[in-house]
């Protein structure tokens, strides 16, 4: 959130009103601008999302020929998340709707959102987990549902290892035909050693070098070049106007970046 008028607020009340009193009446009323100013900006910026996001779900639930309950839940979900108002949910069903259906064209909607998400590969980012959300919504993926989910991240400018960290940080496991494509890759021995065991017993959690996106055999200078780039992107303070869901999502990126450099740091002695 820009302070620009809470600071022009301060100065006006400064220089006409001479005195601390009418600085902070000055700074109050400029903040209340700059509020207001940024809750317009973010609901703009909500507003645009509604349209591809929800169209993207839509053909992702119906991905595996069906839509499950399970599915529809997390689409609502995601509506009441975003805190959508009457004529913005209404939309989103009919966006929901519109990519079930059999003719969908599919590619429009990424377009928009690779176009939206251009500017901010955190943004990218949470989008690309709010979809992963919905294609694993019943437990595991569909061979369709998850090769539309990699189309997906592909469209948002994100590789098949960046794609394979998220399923590792979120406990998601690969179809069986893909675990078969992507070990051809030399994919699958990363995403085994990352994921490790199901869920529920993952404790020890991802692999801190599939997280950064590094190799284990990686010098300490690329390693902490890769951190330091990454936490760049994704650092709360370039967040922007992101609707409140996606904050939430792109925040939680970044503690995940934290958290897998210090566990490189602490197993390599890095200072």
């Amino acid at each position: 959130m820009s302070f620009l008028w809470t600071w022009v607020g301060a100065a006006f009340g400064l220089t006409f009103g001479h005195s601390l009193g009418a600085l902070i009446l000055g700074a109050l009323i400029g903040w209340v601008v700059d509020t207001m100013r940024h809750q317009r900006r973010r609901l703009r910026a909500q507003r645009q999302f509604v349209a591809p996001l929800f169209a993207v779900l839509g053909a992702l639930a119906k991905a595996d020929g069906r839509v499950s309950q399970a599915e529809i839940s997390v689409a609502e979900r995601m509506m009441q998340r975003f805190n959508l108002d009457a004529t913005q949910r209404a939309g989103a069903i009919a966006r929901f709707n519109a990519g079930k259906q059999a003719g969908f064209q599919l590619a429009p909607a990424l377009a928009e959102l690779r176009r939206i998400c251009a500017p901010q590969p955190q943004l990218a980012w949470a989008v690309l987990d709010v979809l992963a959300e919905v294609a694993y919504a019943e437990g595991a993926a569909s061979q369709a549902g998850f090769q539309l989910l990699q189309q997906t991240a592909h469209a948002l400018g994100f590789g098949d290892m960046q794609l394979l960290a998220l399923l590792m940080m979120r406990g998601y496991a690969m179809p069986q035909g893909a675990a078969g494509a992507w070990q051809q890759q030399g994919y699958q021995q990363a995403y085994q050693r990352g994921s490790r065991q199901a869920p529920a017993s993952r404790s020890s959690g991802p692999d801190p070098y599939a997280v950064l996106g590094v190799e284990r055999g990686n010098d300490d200078a690329s390693i902490k070049r890769a951190y330091r780039k990454l936490i760049s992107q994704y650092h709360p303070d370039r967040l922007g106007d992101l609707p409140e869901e996606l904050r939430r999502r792109a925040e939680r990126r970044a503690s995940e970046i934290n958290t897998a450099w210090e566990a490189i740091k602490g197993e390599r002695g890095i200072v």
